[in-house]
């Protein structure tokens, strides 16, 4: 999926109930859907997300931090190199951030680079580290080869259009021993657990979500949609162990809800 201009603005959502009784991830427009989806609910895409995840996409976020700390065997971030792909508003990257990492992040969608910069502003004012951003295509990154200690990409895998070609481009851009860190939703284990998760994700989170973003473009039906078709926990892993990543770990948190992925480039 080349990087390309943004489509032309149109009334017809994003994604509606016809394109999504298939599999989103195969359909050949959904590059160009993906972004107007993203360029539609910007603004408030961080409140819903911490509504909606009662809080939890951030300690989600913080762990993935951690984990990535604990495979590069530091006891602080200080002085490494973080590429945080499909950053959208900025959360992932900003916490690296906050334990002292140089962060770029990057990003498909330019209405969400802005809310990013946005947040970036206001941590100098206050006199703090912010990461810089930048446009760019998980499948053609522009960054060169093994420029980065740490790659990591948070609930942006399954709206990548190729993810072969994407996890080739984060084995290249890492340096040798470099980690990988791949946060996704998942689906709780528990069959209890998964039929609440399910009757939230599918029922309640997209008609509250989209009432509060005002949205029309279709994004919070096409999300849950875009869990259910897309890999497996275990297909991401296999997908990082076959770009050529070594060590691949797989660690399922609050019950199985996302699933965090780390993976090291391969030292010789």
């Amino acid at each position: 999926m080349a990087d390309s201009a943004a489509p032309e603005p149109t009334n017809e959502p994003a994604w509606n109930q016809e394109r999504l009784a298939h599999d989103p991830h195969a359909d050949p427009e959904k590059a160009a859907r993906v972004r107007a989806m993203f360029s539609a609910i910007a603004p408030s895409y961080d409140l819903n997300n911490r509504l909606h995840s009662f809080g939890l996409d951030q300690a989600w976020r913080r762990r993935t931090v951690r984990e990535v700390a604990r495979r590069l065997a530091r006891a602080n971030l200080s002085g490494v190199r973080v590429l945080d792909v499909a950053c959208g508003t900025g959360d992932l990257s900003e916490a690296f951030a906050d334990a002292g990492a140089t962060v770029i992040g990057v990003d498909y969608t330019p209405p969400m680079l802005d809310v990013a910069r946005t947040k970036a502003g206001r941590r100098v004012r206050r006199g703090g580290s912010a990461p810089t951003y930048a446009h760019g295509d998980a499948t053609a990154l522009t960054q060169p080869d093994a420029g980065f200690d740490a790659v990591t990409i948070a609930f942006g895998l399954r709206n990548v259009g190729n993810v072969p070609a994407a996890m080739r481009e984060f084995h290249r851009v890492l340096r040798p021993g470099g980690v990988l860190a791949v946060l996704e939703f998942g689906l709780p284990t528990f069959p209890p657990a998964r039929w609440v998760h399910r009757l939230y994700t599918e029922r309640i989170m997209p008609f509250t979500a989209t009432l509060i973003a005002r949205d029309r473009s279709g994004a919070y039906k096409y999300l849950p949609r875009s869990v259910d078709t897309f890999l497996s926990p275990e297909g991401v892993a296999e997908a990082a162990a076959k770009a050529g990543f070594a060590d691949v770990q797989l660690r399922r948190l609050t019950m199985g809800t996302c699933a965090l992925t780390t993976a090291v480039r391969r030292s010789v």
